[in-house]
This record gives C-alpha cells, structure tokens and sequence, in this order.
C-alpha cells in the first residue's frame, strides 16, 4: 500500500509540475503575440503624448537612444537630448526639429562624471516632461576576463549604466508623481537578464538597471507611472559593433518602434519579437548550461578581436 501511495503522490506531483510549466509558456506565448504582434496595429500601448509635452533621452546621439528620440517627437513630443558631445547634440537636434517640426533642447554632460546632475536637474527645470528614457550606456571593446579590463573602466561603467538611471530618475520622477502621469523607460540589456560572462561588470550593471526598473514600475503604478525595463539583444548599433540588420539584429529604428509598442503592456519587454523568442528560449534551460554557451561563444569573440589587435599592432 505505501509504495501505491508514493507512486501515486510522484504522479499527481509531475501532473502539476507539468500543468505548471505549460500553463507558464502558454501565457509566455500570449502576451508575446499581443506585445508585439498585435498592439501596434490595435493601439494597445500607451499614447505617451498623453503623459506630457516633453521626452528627455540620454545617450541621444547614436543607435537607440538616437531611434528613441526621433520616434517619441514623430509621435510629437519635443525632446530634450543629454550626451556628451556638442556638434552631434546639436546636429541631431536641428535633424529632428527639420522632420518632426517639434522642439529640441540640448544638455552637454558627460556621464561618466558623478557631478553633473545639479546642471541637469536646472536644464529640465519647468519642462512638462511626460517621458525619460535611461538610454547612456557604455560596454567593453571586446569580451574579455574581468582581471584582464582596465581598473578605470570599473568605476566609468557603473557610472554611466547604472549611476545614471537613479540620478535620472531622482530628478524627472517627483514631478511626474505631482501630475499622477508618466513614462520612464530605462535601456538594461539583455545581458541584464541573464548572466553573461566574459561581460562580467556590463552584465552586472544592467542587471542593476533590470531589477530596479522592476521594483520601481511596482511601487508607482498606482500612482499612474509606467516604469518599463527594456532588455534588448544584439542591435545594429556603434555600441554592439554589429554593422548589418538580420533577423535577430535589427536596426535601432525598426527595435524602438517594436519596442515602444509595448509600453504600459509590460514592466519588463525584450522589445522585440525574436529577441523575446531568445529570451524565452535560454529560459528553459539550466542556467548554468546557458552559461557555459555563453562563455563558449563569447571566448570565440575574444579571440578574433585579439588576433584583430594582433594584426593592427604589427603593421
């Protein structure tokens, strides 16, 4: 009789624990078809516009945070442009204001510097900013050992990866709790999600950005603020070094339009379909099996970029 009852408790036990897992990829699979198969086309996501007449985005010269801040003023917000190099602010800013015809602001600041939120905070003082996108960012040249990367790169990355989404965040979003609206869209990676080694402290850095983007979209979604953690893949971007679209590596233009049809769906999106397909998929396997793929394919990187190196350096 006991070893009935046992069979019969592991049975009823591996019932569930299937029932479970194929009730969780059903609903995996739903919410992928209406982010990003239906809600462009039906107008599931939040009119942004509603929230405000301004978009401040960081990091907004080049690659997303460029994308960003041209599709938010297509859309009609005026948009307030922080990086750090003047002529590409400024260039931008007239490209902008030449196709959208909406307004531009510009911010010289360079966030790899702890000290330039007080400027910031009094640019952007009176805006009616209805949306701050976290995009600066920062990565290796290549995959590599931790012991291997500069000592001054530490300090720098955290700076502007993760350092920046707070300071940000402290300045933009008291004054979106006053007006009971808003959207904050905060760039992680999808290494942010998933460990990755050989990126070690980048890893580490946007899985801040991820677990903070999280926490927060909680704590003020009953005030009216939607807070999202976007965790893209690989882009076609300077910062990926990635120079062709595919599908799985599409352009900065074609990932932000995916992606911000997901606002006010979702507190974490991947922002596009195939990179949520990856996503789903690594979830199914064992970490540390992921891992291990991982630091395989990124060793092979490593070692085309030192043989690249190599070649540079002897001729």
């Amino acid at each position: 009789m006991a070893p009935l009852l046992g069979d019969s408790m592991l049975e009823t036990a591996g019932i569930v624990a299937l029932s479970y897992i194929g009730f969780k990829l059903l609903w995996s699979l739903l919410k992928g078809i209406r982010s990003y198969m239906l809600s462009g086309p039906l107008g599931l996501s939040v009119n942004i516009k509603n929230c405000g007449s301004w978009a401040v985005v960081t990091g907004s010269t080049d690659g997303i945070g460029k994308a960003y801040a041209e599709e938010l003023a297509a859309r009609g917000l005026n948009i307030v442009l922080i990086s750090r190099t003047e002529d590409k602010l400024k260039a931008v800013a007239a490209e902008i204001e030449g196709k959208a015809g909406v307004q531009t602001k510009i911010v010289v600041a360079d966030f790899s510097s702890a000290d330039i939120y007080d400027n910031i905070s009094l640019q952007l003082e009176g805006l009616d900013i209805g949306c701050l996108v976290n995009n600066v960012g920062v990565g290796y040249k290549f995959p590599d050992f931790y012991a291997n990367t500069p000592a001054d790169m530490d300090e720098m990355m955290l700076n502007v990866n993760s350092l920046s989404v707070v300071k940000m965040t402290r300045i933009v979003l008291p004054g979106m709790v006053e007006r009971k609206k808003g959207v904050i869209l905060n760039i992680s990676s999808a290494s942010g999600v998933i460990p990755t080694p050989l990126l070690s402290l980048y890893s580490a850095s946007k899985a801040f950005v991820d677990y903070f983007s999280r926490c927060l979209a909680q704590e003020y979604r009953s005030k009216g603020i939607i807070i999202q953690s976007v965790t893209p893949n690989f882009v076609a971007t300077k910062l990926s070094g990635i120079r062709k679209t595919s599908l799985f590596a599409p352009s900065p233009t074609s990932y932000v339009r995916s992606a911000l049809n997901t606002v006010g769906l979702a507190d974490h999106t991947f922002g596009y379909s195939t990179h949520a397909l990856g996503g789903w998929l690594f979830d199914l396997l064992p970490q540390r099996l992921y891992m291990s793929v991982s630091m395989s394919i990124f060793l092979g990187v490593r070692k085309a970029a030192l043989k690249k190196l190599q070649r540079k350096k002897e001729k």
